[in-house]
């Protein structure tokens, strides 16, 4: 693929992204949560509740989206928006340390007050702080569409 037919994702399009992912996130952990530690779970205001709860909030997400990373490129969300995660330099596919290092960067990324993620909407590459961190680009085929529109005047 030609790097002209490439554009970068943007603030919007990677929101929904993540909108999608954390929906589907809690479709599979929520019942879990419900079902080891019953309805009183959610009346819970520490971070962590115990052992199941550390595992199926933290680690399970961690672990799937990485997973995805580098199975596809991409996680679910990403999939649905045609959106890949790419080196930066290269345009290849980003190496596993990378895509380890890109999830951490993401809690750099919520100091302070979510400014990291912000940060897409304004960069001229569309990197959020994790990508800059972890040297990945968002990108996707631009004129995704089977053909363009056409009226007959």
């Amino acid at each position: 693929m030609e790097y002209d037919d490439l554009e970068y994702v943007g603030f919007w399009a990677r929101t929904g992204a993540t909108l999608i992912d954390s929906i589907l996130i809690g479709i599979i952990v929520f019942p879990l949560l419900t079902a080891f530690y019953g309805e009183s779970y959610w009346e819970y205001t520490s971070l962590i509740v115990g052992p199941m709860d550390f595992l199926l909030s933290w680690v399970f997400p961690a672990v799937a989206v990485i997973l995805f990373w580098i199975s596809k490129q991409a996680t679910p969300g990403k999939m649905a928006v045609s959106a890949k995660i790419v080196d930066a330099k290269t345009g290849n596919a980003a190496t596993t340390g990378q895509l380890i290092g890109r999830y951490l960067a993401y809690y750099l990324s919520l100091i302070p007050l979510g400014l990291g993620y912000f940060w897409v909407a304004f960069d001229s590459r569309k990197q959020g702080w994790h990508d800059k961190l972890a040297g990945t680009v968002v990108v996707r085929k631009k004129h995704r569409a089977p053909k363009p529109v056409s009226f007959d005047t």
